[in-house]
């Protein structure tokens, strides 16, 4: 079992970025593939985006490609998601997700139900 912990959630206006980062407890880092999903109200949990324990395997859900930047620094223990051209679709409470892989460094997973330790949440509102 490893924590959780989100940041840099806010308020920004459309058109604008924010950077959200997750910090896992533990030294096993690099053994866990991570993830990034959301969920807006009144709306089911939706997958953003994944990593590979690597950092050398990504996916992103199709309404952020090309806006939203998954990356990882096992060297920190930290999780990041860079996202740019935000609009008020992407409002939601944003949640870091591991899943251990005994070191796999391609493994990904794009369910919720595939991983096992969840953040707290981070809330992002993208005002019009």
């Amino acid at each position: 079992q490893v924590r959780l912990v989100e940041s840099g959630g806010g308020l920004v206006q459309a058109g604008g970025s924010l950077r959200l980062s997750c910090a896992v407890s533990g030294r096993t880092f690099n053994s866990y593939a991570m993830g990034w999903f959301r969920q807006a109200p009144g709306k089911d949990r939706e997958f953003v985006a994944a990593i590979s324990g690597s950092g050398g395997r990504l996916f992103y859900a199709d309404p952020v490609k090309g806006r939203f930047t998954v990356s990882r620094d096992n060297a920190k223990n930290s999780l990041y998601l860079q996202m740019n051209s935000l609009n008020p679709e992407d409002t939601a409470v944003y949640s870091c997700a591991a899943r251990q892989t005994n070191y796999n460094p391609i493994a990904t997973f794009v369910e919720g139900d595939e991983y096992d330790n969840w953040g707290q949440g981070t809330q992002v509102t993208v005002s019009s």
